[in-house]
């Protein structure tokens, strides 16, 4: 389908709406969602209107060539519409990319450690606290879920939800492995070690996106333990609750209460189904979270932290900043995910202007 003829059916789809929601009797959660869709699509008809706007005074200057007393005010407008319509067609094409039906949503964060031992949970503990602060900076409320320490500070697992405006937009990028290069405390040569941690961000799930069924959950419950296994409560307040048919397990001990841990671990247990659901509905597009977090090889990554150098490298856009610290506090880390978003609506615009 050509660009005209994908403008025409927005242009036309926006008129039906127009019109159905004039009408009286719709029901209120049928007003509600052609409300939305219009509402959606207003800002995209705008810049249709203007830039077919364009294309007529375009062709209006060039019909103006033939008369010799309009031909240099011609030539200066069309000299003009020359640069303004291609930058129309481009805002208008980008508008028009399929969108994530999740960006908008809240996400949970979840942080293991890989490969590398005692460094690697080290390494785990430094990126929930990179995220932390990067909430902090885009003005995003950071809860911790569980948070499970390791003897020397590190992280055994750490899984946050992060809330706010368009979160799950802006983190869903940073799935997969990252790696870290740097001189471990406990390592009294002085040699460089290399370490991975395991980074996955799953859209927070609504009610209606999926159903669980009791009868297919094991529900455990246990005493909470603190790091090296002391018991932080004498009652069995932690909970793990296993997703039979897809072998999914959640653990809670984060709070005292038994119910607030089982509350919190069905909600990480439902994002993180969704999110398998969502990748097989678009394997093209999409892994499942397995493949998309990958075995936490060393040899995998998709982000390199190196301390030595002060450097971090994002090896799929192939972009290396020298502000290890400004990245590590949050406020850099926008350099890498505005990098990313760019790239993937160039991708998307190229396959929709591949297939106009």
């Amino acid at each position: 389908m050509s660009l005209t003829e994908t403008l025409a059916r927005v242009r036309a789809r926006y008129d039906e709406l127009s019109h159905t929601l004039a009408q009286p009797g719709l029901a209120n959660d049928q007003f509600a969602k052609l409300s939305k869709e219009y509402s959606d699509l207003t800002p995209v008809v705008d810049s249709i209107i203007e830039l077919q706007k364009s294309q007529r005074e375009m062709a209006d200057a060039e019909a103006m060539l033939s008369d010799p007393d309009m031909q240099a005010e011609a030539k200066r407008e069309i000299e003009i519409l020359r640069g303004a319509i291609p930058t129309l067609e481009k805002q208008v094409q980008k508008m028009l990319l399929p969108k994530d039906a999740a960006d908008e949503r809240n996400a949970i964060l979840e942080i293991r450690p890989a490969a590398g031992g005692d460094e690697a949970a080290l390494f785990a503990a430094v990126l929930f606290e990179m995220y932390h602060r990067y909430a902090a900076v885009r003005g995003w409320k950071f809860e911790v879920l569980e948070l499970a320490q390791s003897d020397l500070g590190g992280l055994k697992e750490g899984i946050a939800m992060i809330s706010g405006k368009g979160v799950f937009a802006r983190l869903k990028f940073e799935t997969g492995v990252h790696r870290v290069q740097r001189v471990p405390q406990t390592e009294a040569s002085g040699r460089v070690h290399t370490s991975t941690a395991t980074v996955a961000v799953l859209p927070e799930v609504e009610d209606v996106d999926i159903h669980i069924d009791e009868k297919d959950l094991k529900i455990d419950v246990y005493r909470a333990s603190g790091a090296g296994g002391q018991h932080v409560n004498k009652t069995e307040s932690a909970v793990r609750i296993t997703h039979l048919p897809s072998g999914v397990v959640v653990a809670m001990q984060e709070e005292r209460s038994q119910h607030k841990n089982r509350a919190k671990a069905m909600k990480v247990l439902a994002s993180r189904l969704f999110e398998q659901q969502r990748s097989a509905r678009d394997a093209a597009h999409a892994a499942t979270r397995k493949s998309q977090v990958g075995t936490g090889d060393r040899s995998e990554r998709i982000r390199t932290y190196n301390f030595p150098q002060g450097r971090v490298s994002d090896h799929r856009i192939e972009l290396t900043l020298y502000n290890i610290d400004d990245v590590l506090n949050g406020t850099a880390l926008d350099d890498f995910i505005d990098a990313l978003i760019t790239r993937d609506e160039a991708e998307k615009l190229a396959e929709l202007t591949a297939n106009s």
